[in-house]
This record gives C-alpha cells, structure tokens and sequence, in this order.
C-alpha cells in the first residue's frame, strides 16, 4: 500500500470511507445472584455476636445445602457497632448492632426461587436480588461483536456501490464502546404467595422468579479506502 492510501483524510486514488456498526442481541441469563444481610442487636456485646454468629451459621449452611446449584458463596464485610445513649454524661453503651454480608452466585434459578425464600424466612435476615448476568465466557458477546463487523462492513459496501465503486482495504476498525448487558424487563415477579393465610410453622412458599431476557450489544468503527469512483 502506498503512502498516500494511508493518509487520515484519503486521498483521490484512495478515497477514505469510515462506517459504524451496531448490534444487539438477546440472551437468556447464565448467573444470578443474590445478597444476603443478617443482622442481631442485643444490649451485651457477647451476646449479640453470638446471635450474629449462630444466624450467620444458619444461613451459611442452607446455601451450602444447595451445593450443586451454588457457583460461589463469598463473605462481605462484618461489623459489630455499639449504640450510644442519646443523652447524659458520659458514652453509655445503649445496645450493639452486628451485621454479616454474604453473597451467593447460582446457576439453577429453580433453585434459587427456593433458597431465596428459605434465606428471606429467617430471622433478621434480608436478601436482595437476583441480579442476572452471563458466564464471562458467554459467546453472546463475541456473537454482537461479530455481527457488528458484519454491519459495519455491509455499510461500506453498501455506501461504496452508491458511487459505483468498491471497497479496497480495511485501514482501521475500533471498538468504540465496551460490551454492555442490560436485563430487557423486570428481573422477577412475586407469584401468589399467600403469606397471611399460611400457619407461622409451614415453610414459605417459593418467590416465582422469571428470569430476563438480556440484551447484549456492541459497537465499532471501521475505514475502508475505496478504488476511486467514476463521479
């Protein structure tokens, strides 16, 4: 290639055509996961962290029941805070606050609807999520990157044939955002768990939980140089 088919701008023999293209595809979810934030308050420090200890215990050995659906089980950060009486003199310990964040991944989301019930059931126990995502080695990322060159590449020559001509070599192609996924609609729905009419000592029935479809995209850009047209 010659010198002038390099240049920035193009040039009469070698015309500069730059394009962009998008995708985007839908993909079901690979990865949920969920947080979970069990608390305990009690006047004495020993006792609340006993509290804090045996319902952390708890909820740690319900998630590891469900070894084959779990991928990870991580423990966040613990804290165990004491409360001081708003007023008098002196720092008087009113009540400790203990807290332990744990975050759990799954992959069968049969089994998630079940253990997010059984981990919410718990005493001062919170959880929040599911949070749904892909495997970080999904194809459907490469998949819209794929398709992306492909638009890209049918808008050069689309433009190209417009003039009468055709495209001659790539001279640069960039991707011009990072991969972005994005749930398509609400990431579950309740179903109809009738919580007022169960007996305090029959275990809660399972969330209906729906995963997404999540929508997966991305971006480029390319030059072409083109054979000089007929204009």
């Amino acid at each position: 290639m010659t010198p002038a088919a390099t240049s920035p701008h193009g040039t009469p023999e070698a015309p500069l055509l730059t394009v962009h293209g998008e995708a985007e595809i839908d993909a079901e979810p690979e990865i949920a996961r969920i947080s979970v934030t069990i608390t305990a308050r009690g006047r004495d420090r020993r006792t609340t962290l006993d509290d804090l200890t045996r319902r952390n215990t708890t909820a740690l050995d319900l998630v590891k029941s469900y070894a084959d659906a779990v991928e990870h089980l991580t423990t966040g950060t613990i804290t165990l805070t004491p409360e001081l009486t708003p007023h008098g003199r002196g720092e008087r310990v009113r009540s400790h606050h203990g807290r332990v964040h744990l975050t759990a991944e799954l992959s069968d989301f049969t089994a998630l609807a079940e253990l997010t019930t059984r981990l919410a059931d718990l005493e001062l126990t919170q959880v929040d999520g599911p949070w749904w995502s892909l495997r970080p080695d999904s194809p459907a990322p490469a998949q819209a990157r794929r398709q992306a060159v492909h638009e890209a590449l049918r808008r050069a020559r689309e433009y190209a044939d417009a003039l009468g001509t055709t495209i001659a070599a790539l001279i640069e192609l960039a991707d011009t955002g990072a991969d972005h996924t994005h749930p398509g609609r609400a990431p579950f729905e309740r179903g109809g768990r009738r919580t007022a009419l169960a007996h305090p000592d029959e275990p809660a029935q399972p969330l209906d939980l729906e995963p997404p479809r999540l929508h997966v995209s991305a971006q480029v850009s390319a030059q072409f140089t083109m054979r000089p047209p007929q204009i």
